[in-house]
């Protein structure tokens, strides 16, 4: 399945793929034949006239091809007499500048401003600029399969108005692609393709039955957004609110391991993700609590907004790629993601993606590790203070790793006595000295902030005869509830490059 919108990295499509693009078009016959009256609801044989291309100018990072300024095109159409618009986010979000043609005219460009839009519903409102325009209609009565519909736009760019012809093959279904996670959508056979995201899809008296937005070329099944799933939230965008939305032009990323996370092309200057600090380029990997893109779709990321609204404030964790750090913070809050300190040495493995999130007996603790570390021990313990630690350890082999520098792994504990700086340095000092006599090496005890924590850790090389990493974190919540103690031991470049991931996901609650 493949968006449909056109973001052509040097401006250029080639003819050959132009083509056979339009080859798969017919321009029926009437289309833009007669005039249609100013501030009135169009029919079939006007339908051209409102209906807009946009063409929106802006910087971009794409996972492949890495940032870039360009210009990409998609179509849309108007829905009242003074220009308001709707189009698809992914055509819209994040640009710095949206110029707009009507019916294929372009002569006259138009200046257009988005008022509102949502990433998962893939739906954005747009205003033009005041004037006295024909619009479409919405569909009356129920949508059912086997209806003629027509899909209309601005395929590849091009600003040929072209039509095509289908049937509704599927009237009512949920639609979770990597852009979008939509309740409501109706799949059809009217030919769309990039460039035709944000048009509407008709019926045979010109009226609107949904907003087209993605197409699946090997078997021809073309999607659109359903007429009651747009009806519902136009009153909210065009007032600005946010729908389903922190912001972001976004899209599930699958690697060959499963789903990474939602890669953020771009973001809407002054939203959530904005505020927070989320930027275009950056992985979301966790969002409230929940991993997200793990199938390769919106559909996580989207599902914790449904649960909490857009407003909530939300944990969110991130990597980016940039500088190869992992980020953690929160939406709608004043703790911005602020990247985890860099305690991963330089290694030069890959994470896997395969990881399972663990905790320890009480609940208190999470973490998240390797699968491979499938050897998990949960329980705490009271120390020769009488200080009670929440404490979860992980390892491929728990006894190796406890008793020596032959298996990598993970302590994590808390508690919530003696919180304090000296602490601190003991906690640091006591490794120091459990270690040094291995052949461990110091790289310095360095200050340690991740947005939950403020404290020091330490970086070791050389470890015993198989020369691992070993790190180690003593710091404060934020709040000051609870002292955490983070232990990490790695053998190769593979566990230094999920000592990141691992550093990056602890949290204790108490």
């Amino acid at each position: 399945m493949s968006r449909t919108t056109t973001r052509a990295l040097a401006g250029v499509i080639t003819a050959g793929g132009l083509t056979a693009a339009l080859a798969g078009c017919s321009l029926l016959p009437g289309q833009g034949g007669g005039s249609a009256e100013p501030g009135a609801p169009v029919g079939f044989e006007q339908v051209q006239q409102a209906v807009i291309q946009l063409e929106a100018r802006g910087t971009f990072v794409d996972p492949e091809y890495g940032g870039y300024e360009g210009a990409g095109r998609g179509s849309g159409f108007i829905i009242s007499e003074d220009g308001l618009a709707i189009t698809n986010n992914h055509v819209v979000v994040g640009a710095g500048t949206i110029d707009v043609w009507r019916g294929g005219d372009q002569s006259d460009t138009l200046d257009a401003r988005v008022l509102g839009a949502s990433e998962c519903l893939d739906i954005a409102v747009v205003q033009l600029e005041k004037g006295d325009y024909p619009y479409l209609a919405w569909h009356t009565g129920e949508i059912t399969t086997g209806i003629d519909v027509y899909a209309a736009g601005f395929p590849l760019g091009d600003p040929t108005f072209t039509m095509t012809r289908g049937i509704v093959s599927k009237a009512d279904i949920e639609g979770d692609t990597a852009w979008a996670s939509i309740d409501s959508i109706i799949e059809h056979d009217a030919r769309i393709r990039p460039g035709n995201s944000g048009g509407p899809l008709v019926d045979s008296s010109g009226r609107v039955v949904g907003v087209n937005y993605a197409g699946e070329d090997t078997y021809d099944y073309n999607f659109a957004i359903h007429r009651d799933e747009v009806q519902g939230v136009i009153d909210q965008l065009a007032a600005g609110e946010s729908v389903l939305s922190l912001g972001i032009n976004g899209q599930g990323i699958a690697g060959e391991d499963g789903g990474l996370g939602v890669w953020v092309a771009s973001v809407a200057a002054g939203s959530a993700a904005d505020k927070a600090g989320i930027e275009p380029g950056d992985l979301i990997t966790r969002l409230g609590g929940v991993s997200v893109g793990t199938d390769g779709s919106m559909r996580e990321y989207c599902d914790v907004l449904r649960t909490h609204g857009p407003e909530a404030t939300l944990d969110i964790e991130l990597f980016r790629p940039s500088d190869q750090s992992y980020y953690r913070g929160q939406v709608n809050s004043d703790r911005v993601v602020a990247a985890v300190a860099n305690v991963g040495g330089g290694g030069g493995g890959e994470p896997s993606g395969d990881f399972v999130d663990i905790s320890d007996d009480s609940g208190r603790i999470g973490v998240s590790v390797p699968v491979e570390w499938d050897e998990v021990d949960g329980s705490g313990f009271t120390d020769d203070s009488g200080n009670a630690w929440a404490t979860v350890s992980a390892s491929p082999s728990l006894s190796k790793y406890q008793n020596g520098w032959t298996a990598p792994g993970v302590t994590v504990a808390a508690t919530q006595s003696n919180v304090s700086a000296a602490s601190i340095d003991a906690l640091l000092g006591s490794t120091r000295a459990s270690v040094t006599p291995d052949g461990c090496v110091s790289q310095g005890v360095q200050s340690y902030a991740d947005g939950y924590h403020t404290g020091s850790y330490e970086y070791y090389t050389g470890c015993g005869s198989t020369s691992a990493d070993y790190v180690a974190i003593a710091a404060i919540a934020d709040d000051g509830s609870y002292l955490v103690y983070v232990l990490v031991q790695a053998l190769d470049d593979d566990d230094v490059a999920a000592l990141d991931r691992i550093v990056s996901s602890f949290i204790a609650g108490f």
